[in-house]
């Protein structure tokens, strides 16, 4: 009863789906957008971001033209986009937003395409899932450099997928949410065909299935077990790997960290024309952080890190900048990694961190390797300073090079400034390089109070996973946290006021599946997706030859 109720159901939404074909599949592609912006932080419903997939899937896969896929996936990815970047505008005006949000949605648009071609194929929730793989590192790679911002996995750090990330890092995470997505399409897909098919044998038997229609029912079985399964496989594995995650507590040795966060006189773009403020703002905390140490109301940390951009004045070029880091450092009694725009004999800048030793000053430093596009330098700057007044504003920066390593305290950190964690590659040369501790200096006051400090929490989550790695944030204007090697926030702090956090953390010397094979995962997953598509454009081009041949065969009777 309850069986034929929902094929009931099934059927008068495909009635109303065939009359309104186009309408109905835009607002569903809409509505599959939303559903997944609504999956990341600063909100916990990381559930919806399969049931989004689910939709989208069902919405861009069908035959008929490849472009019909495109647009569909177009219209979700400016329904996911458009809400998830608005902090890029902030400050700046809604056409960078736009413009980022428009480029973004293409992927989208190619993911529609891919999943339309390769949705024929035999076992299509495989192919459909991987073909969203491959648009999130064609996203992640190009152009510029590529912006992996609203990846799958980013969504997913208070998710059951979470601890695939030690496997696969964060590309085997987006797949596994993908595939769960696409299962429950092909479980909604089959329970369409039987509204369908059950309608038709009722229609042409009066109400007597026939006999194809029976020998179609194990199929049919087959195929819900199947789905079915698919479903369930990925989220349940995702539970079960989470018991099997190392204890987080534990390591070779521990280490006690203090991240300060200084906040800033103002937030915007013109936070930092108040540089000694903002690195006084951070000296004064580190002291207070000293004092309750002396008192005994706070452990002395081994090493202090302070956020990017914690010192906007060159401590190499400024005296009065560097004998404030010396008497901070020298009063904490630790050496401090100090965030620091450091000024090049060519007039460029890097963005580093730099380990400062107290009265022995700087020692080891990470310049920040990748780079943000159109606001630490602006590529092409003629062509695009003719769209915004703001063009000229970006920077001069020019990416360092290094493993993304310093050594403090004679701890091995490994470092991703800010823009870098979104990245997968930002942590792999730390990593094979013997980091014991991770770090993420940020600078989130040129984005206010938007959601952007929460969603990148949430990549930062996904990296101490991923590298089974104690990971510090320490923030300008927030949030700063300590996150475990489980992914779990132990401290944060609110945002816009001065704090500081103070941790006992493990440090580890093991390595994670997913730290050992780096980026195999995703690039296999691009191979499978091209050779899928290939397989798919084939098949297409044989079954147009055979209805030409047909149609030959048939006008020369």
């Amino acid at each position: 009863m309850v069986g034929e109720r929902v094929l009931g159901s099934v059927r008068q939404i495909a009635a109303v789906v065939r009359g309104h074909e186009v309408a109905a599949r835009s607002a569903a592609a809409i509505f599959a957008g939303l559903l997944l912006f609504g999956s990341f932080p600063p909100r916990p419903w990381w559930f919806l971001a399969p049931l989004g997939i689910a939709i989208l899937t069902l919405t861009v896969r069908g035959g008929g033209r490849l472009r019909a896929g495109f647009g569909y996936g177009f219209l979700a990815g400016l329904a996911f986009f458009v809400p998830l970047l608005p902090w890029t505008g902030i400050y700046v005006g809604p056409l960078p937003w736009l413009a980022l949000s428009t480029v973004c949605a293409l992927y989208l648009g190619v993911f529609g395409l891919l999943a339309r071609l390769v949705g024929t194929l035999p076992g299509w929730p495989l192919w459909v899932a991987l073909a969203w793989t491959a648009a999130e590192w064609g996203r992640s790679n190009f152009p510029f450099g590529g912006f992996p911002w609203g990846r799958l996995a980013f969504g997913q750090a208070d998710g059951w997928f979470l601890a695939l990330a030690a496997v696969g890092g964060a590309p085997l995470v987006g797949f596994a949410v993908a595939l769960t997505g696409t299962g429950a399409a092909a479980l909604t897909s089959l329970l369409w065909s039987a509204g369908d098919g059950r309608r038709t044998a009722d229609s042409e038997t009066g109400g007597t299935a026939t006999t194809a229609v029976r020998r179609h029912i194990p199929v049919t079985r087959l195929g819900y077990a199947a789905a079915a399964f698919t479903v369930l496989v990925m989220p349940l594995t995702g539970l079960l790997l989470r018991s099997a995650l190392p204890d987080p507590d534990k390591g070779d040795r521990t280490v006690t960290v203090a991240a300060i966060q200084g906040s800033v006189p103002r937030l915007g773009l013109d936070f930092n024309e108040q540089r000694r403020a903002v690195l006084d703002n951070h000296v004064r905390r580190t002291e207070e952080l000293a004092a309750e140490v002396a008192a005994g109301r706070a452990p002395r940390p081994d090493v202090v890190i302070w956020p990017e951009n914690s010192s906007d004045i060159d401590p190499l070029r400024n005296a009065d900048a560097a004998a404030l880091i010396t008497a901070a450092s020298e009063r904490i009694g630790a050496p401090i990694l100090v965030g620091a725009v450091l000024i090049n004999p060519d007039r460029t800048t890097t963005n580093s961190v730099m380990v400062w030793n107290g009265a022995d000053g700087p020692g080891e430093r990470h310049d920040k390797k990748i780079i943000q596009p159109f606001g630490e330098y602006l590529p092409m700057r003629d062509f695009f300073r003719r769209f915004s007044e703001y063009a000229d504003r970006a920077g001069y920066f020019v990416p360092g090079h290094g493993d993304g390593v310093v050594r403090a305290a004679g701890i091995d950190i490994g470092v991703a400034t800010c823009y870098e964690v979104a990245f997968d590659r930002a942590f792999e040369d730390a990593m094979r390089a013997g980091a014991q501790l991770l770090t993420v200096p940020t600078n989130n006051a040129t984005f206010g109070d938007s959601e952007m400090t929460y969603q990148q929490l949430a990549m930062s989550r996904i990296r101490a996973v991923e590298h089974g790695r104690a990971l510090v944030v320490a923030a300008t204007s927030g949030v700063s946290a300590i996150i475990a090697a489980d992914g779990s926030v132990r401290q944060e702090t609110a945002l816009f006021v001065p704090a500081a956090l103070v941790a006992e953390l493990p440090l580890r010397e093991d390595s994670t599946l997913a730290t050992r094979i780096g980026p195999a995962p995703e690039r296999v997953f691009v191979i499978l997706t091209a050779s899928a598509a290939l397989v798919a454009v084939f098949r297409r081009r044989s079954a147009r030859e055979e209805v030409r041949t047909a149609r030959r065969a048939g006008g020369s009777r």
